[in-house]
């Protein structure tokens, strides 16, 4: 008995979670069109959803509203255009390049760039920073034979000569 009314209730929740809006078509070459219209479109009130995903209940408006103006004959881009007018372009996961929009598509790039040409400043700094603790660490072999040329001998002496003189 126990196992027929948790069956009985499975099946109930079952259902209940499975119930998907069913939409309906005067002609059925208009559903791949209202799926990828719905796919197209952000919810607004969601942060990162399509109308497809969202269960909110503009999101639910908005398909509805989707399917009436396909049933009316009006064509993609015109769906979009009503439906941007209404909503602004946040309702478009990809809206189009406008003077309004241009800071959407160029960001991206421009970020790239920045952060390479940062990247590169940061590389430069290293190696001359490296070329530094270089010069100041070990001797090369060559300065290790010679520690000082022969114009820098003459200047010493030179200097040697001055500071010798001074002090007398």
């Amino acid at each position: 008995m126990v196992n027929k009314l948790c069956l009985g209730l499975l099946l109930i929740s079952c259902e209940l979670f499975a119930s998907a809006d069913i939409v309906e078509f005067s002609d059925e070459e208009l559903r791949p069109r209202y799926q990828q219209l719905i796919a197209e479109l952000r919810c607004p009130k969601c942060q990162n959803q399509n109308l497809a995903d969202s269960n909110s209940p503009i999101s639910v408006d908005l398909r509805r509203q989707v399917q009436r103006l396909l049933e009316e004959g009006m064509s993609n881009q015109q769906i979009k255009a009503y439906l941007t007018s209404r909503y602004s372009d946040f309702i478009l996961y990809r809206p189009q390049v406008k003077q309004n929009t241009w800071f959407l598509w160029i960001a991206p790039i421009a970020l790239l760039f920045l952060g390479l040409l940062i990247l590169y400043r940061i590389s430069q700094r290293q190696k001359s920073t490296d070329g530094i603790n270089q010069s100041v660490g070990e001797p090369t072999e060559e300065q290790a034979k010679d520690p000082l040329s022969a114009d820098d001998q003459l200047r010493l002496r030179e200097l040697l000569k001055n500071t010798n003189g001074d002090s007398n």
